[in-house]
């Protein structure tokens, strides 16, 4: 089997939240506020991960993640990085939120967690800054 790769990871300041609105809601200014920022459309939803301070009172959201990047940009023929990543924090029993773009990924937990997110994910040999 193969070894999981090494990966570099940078902690983004912001602290974000994930919301949750109707499918067919516009999407709100609001939405764009922080790195990252995420928007997504299905028939049942419409996520959006934003800096945590930007979500107006009465939107269903769940607050108080903090974000990793990792450095990018990454080529598309590349395997196993979510599972790398993903791997020992669920041994760690550490909850995660993701978002994938075309040069990266996002890695988010909560706040409470970072710590031992940073510790699980530098356990398996990879970096945080």
């Amino acid at each position: 089997m193969a070894e999981s790769p090494a990966l570099n990871l940078s902690l983004l300041a912001d602290t974000l939240a994930v919301c949750r609105l109707s499918a067919d809601a516009p999407v709100p200014a609001w939405a764009w506020t922080g790195e990252p920022a995420s928007v997504t459309r299905t028939g049942d939803e419409l996520s959006v991960v934003c800096r945590a301070d930007a979500v107006p009172d009465g939107v269903r959201h769940e607050p108080g993640w903090r974000c990793m990047v990792v450095a990018g940009p990454l080529d598309f023929a590349l395997t196993g990085i979510m599972a790398a990543l993903t791997a020992p924090l669920a041994a760690a029993g550490i909850p995660l939120f993701a978002v994938s773009t075309y040069d990266t990924d996002y890695l988010m937990v909560k706040a409470e967690n970072l710590d031992r997110a940073i510790a699980a994910l530098q356990g398996a040999g990879h970096r945080v800054e």
